[in-house]
């Protein structure tokens, strides 16, 4: 499947091949990476390529994450590999999940499609890609999207609005103990009108479930492997 991206008229061809799941959410720090390695511990036999995408505001470069000056066609994107499980990073927390190779894409604000030839470069020979992004879906069509979602949290990303609807699941973060936000209620309760799965889950458990892991793997039209089904233990 295919999507165009923008005005440049650019295409990413996903390779049969490969079987792309994105996750994002509506904000920061919601569970998006417990979510992503909680997919990776719950599917071991995958071998997943697990992907970190950044997009830095002004003022900050692409290339580390610093101060920076660079005009806006410079330092416009950086692709690095994790190499370790112990760094504390989001993309060592994909390796100690079970990832077989981890890859952080930095980039601009709004200068996403500049990273995309060389991201599919990248990933082009993987089978089973994972993404942590939202801002990636405008450029391509995913076996599966999921959005996390956090009722209880007001802010509201735009690149997660643009694609709320085109979600095929959304996780929902249980916090009793926090009023929900009409916006964000109403927003979910017209999807849910679409007969659109929705799983609710819990920080103590580290965002995902067994429903999650079936959920994916149904999509994905992968069986569950002897001694697969449950989940791993969490790293």
């Amino acid at each position: 499947m295919i999507l165009g991206l923008g005005v440049s008229d650019q295409r990413w061809d996903i390779a049969n091949s490969m079987k792309l799941v994105m996750v994002g959410g509506h904000t920061r720090n919601i569970g998006k990476t417990s979510v992503v390695a909680g997919i990776i511990r719950g599917t071991p036999e995958l071998n997943w390529t697990a992907v970190k995408i950044t997009q830095f505001g002004h003022g900050v470069c692409s290339v580390n994450g610093e101060a920076c000056g660079c005009a806006v066609s410079e330092h416009q994107f950086s692709i690095t590999e994790e190499r370790h499980r112990d760094t504390g990073t989001d993309t060592a927390r994909f390796l100690a999940a079970g990832a077989i190779r981890s890859l952080w894409v930095r980039t601009k604000q709004g200068e996403l499609i500049t990273a995309v030839p060389a991201l599919k470069k990248q990933i082009e020979g993987d089978e089973f890609v994972i993404v942590e992004s939202n801002s990636l879906r405008r450029f391509m069509d995913p076996a599966l999207y999921l959005q996390v979602l956090d009722t209880s949290n007001p802010d509201f990303k735009l690149s997660s609005k643009e694609f709320f609807d085109l979600s095929d699941a959304y996780i929902l973060v249980n916090r009793p103990q926090e009023a929900p936000v009409l916006a964000n209620t109403d927003l979910l309760a017209h999807e849910g009108q679409n007969n659109k799965p929705c799983f609710t889950v819990k920080e103590e458990d580290r965002f995902i479930d067994e429903e999650i892991i079936e959920f994916v793997r149904s999509k994905l039209d992968v069986g569950a492997r002897d001694g697969a089904r449950r989940l791993q233990p969490a790293c």
